[in-house]
């Protein structure tokens, strides 16, 4: 995949990436359809092992090459084993037969925002949308569009309303509390993170997230010191400068 590596790009992948954390491979939430063979397909995926997988679609689709089901997971392999150019012509396959399908449509997405097409990404998304208009999957990542576009409000209304859904959603918590920072208010979010990103049993991610929102409300010393948690110094000290990045943009 080829990205431009211009300072302000690169930070704003950086926090994409934040954004996009704990979510499923692009393709892979919201199809299961049933069919034995797909079935398999996303048990591979699920499982960390794309290659299984596009082995697994490659076969269905030798004896049907217009399973949407198989050219949706097919494309999510592709994502996973870094083949974006030929995921995304296996998603656009696969909306040639349905110009609806969860899966490419969540695919196609989930790349732009990689790529920092925050405005693709939210016509695809509003795409799917337009026929789930309650998919999940597909509103967290549209307000990930939203943030990336400096539509802070929008999309805190969003994370906002799927939490009122599922108080328990974390994708959707996590991502209210780091847009927050992104709009001036990381205190707040700092607040909303610093239970779960305390404990000692905290996954990495949520340490990381943590990090982000302190050193965005100025506690880049505490910030750094959970990064060593996880983090070699130099790496930690790589983020930091990346977080900082951040709240230079946002001034």
């Amino acid at each position: 995949m080829k990205i431009e590596s211009s300072p302000s790009r690169m930070i704003g992948l950086w926090f994409v990436v934040l954004l996009l954390a704990g979510c499923a491979a692009p393709g892979t939430r919201g199809v299961r359809d049933g069919t034995p063979g797909v079935n398999v397909a996303d048990a591979a995926l699920d499982g960390g092992m794309p290659d299984t997988a596009l082995n697994v679609t490659r076969s269905i689709l030798l004896t049907n090459p217009r399973d949407v089901g198989a050219l949706e997971r097919q494309g999510a392999a592709l994502a996973q084993l870094n083949q974006p150019d030929a995921a995304i012509e296996a998603w656009h396959r696969a909306l040639a037969v349905n110009p609806a399908a969860t899966g490419a449509l969540l695919g196609l997405g989930r790349l732009e925002l990689s790529r920092g097409s925050a405005a693709a990404a939210e016509r695809s998304f509003a795409k799917l949308l337009a026929s789930k208009p309650a998919d999940p999957a597909a509103l967290i990542d549209l307000g990930v569009a939203m943030d990336m576009q400096g539509r802070h409000d929008e999309a805190q209304a969003i994370y906002a309303t799927l939490l009122r859904a599922d108080p328990n959603d974390r994708g959707a918590s996590v991502n209210l509390a780091l847009s927050l920072s992104l709009s001036g208010q990381a205190g707040r979010s700092v607040e909303m993170l610093r239970g779960p990103g305390s404990q000692p049993d905290a996954p990495p991610r949520v340490r990381q997230d943590l990090a982000v929102a302190l050193a965005l409300s100025g506690n880049p010393r505490e910030a750094e010191k959970l990064l060593l948690t996880d983090l070699s110094p130099s790496d930690a000290a790589a983020a930091l400068a990346g977080y900082q990045a951040l709240d230079v943009r946002m001034k």
